[in-house]
């Protein structure tokens, strides 16, 4: 059950999160509840020690301190906030830096894409779908959820629990 949770919930909820954000601008709250809800059932299944959960509850507790914290000053949208601690709780301290640091990159190249496309007219063709309009709108924010969840999907397979996993 713990393999199951790790290794396909986890990437699913990863891809439609960023999936939702790209096509909506919103990542629903019950991805993010999903989120913690499945990493109860890994943690149970694994058999996660008591120092290893208080470990992962602390990235996420932290993550959602600094996150909401930027949500507060408008930098960035709530359900980014709530994905990036939820994504550190499976995350963890041993590769959080590593996730932030990614997901900031990844979030940068993101943001000056849609920039620069910004600048540019719209291509006859994709110009009829909603999504593609709504995301060149200048007042348009970032869909930052994409990174969040690039940036778990390549961290994941160096976290602790994912080498424990994959070694018993």
């Amino acid at each position: 059950m713990a393999s199951v949770s790790l290794l396909v919930v986890f990437p699913f909820l990863m891809a439609y999160a960023a999936a939702r954000d790209l096509l909506t601008m919103l990542i629903p709250n019950t991805v993010s509840i999903a989120l913690v809800a499945a990493f109860v059932v890994f943690a149970i299944a694994g058999g996660l020690g008591w120092d290893d959960l208080a470990g992962h509850l602390g990235a996420g507790a932290a993550t959602l301190a600094v996150t909401f914290t930027l949500f507060a000053l408008g930098f960035i949208g709530g359900g980014d906030a709530k994905l990036a601690a939820a994504t550190a709780l499976w995350i963890g301290f041993d590769q959080l830096a590593g996730y932030l640091i990614i997901a900031s990159l990844a979030g940068g190249a993101l943001t000056l894409t849609l920039l620069a496309l910004r600048l540019q007219p719209l291509p006859s063709p994709v110009a009829r779908l909603p999504f593609v309009r709504h995301l060149h709108d200048a007042r348009t924010g970032v869909p930052y959820g994409i990174a969040l969840a690039l940036s778990a999907l390549v961290v994941m397979p160096d976290t602790a629990i994912w080498l424990r996993l994959v070694t018993v």
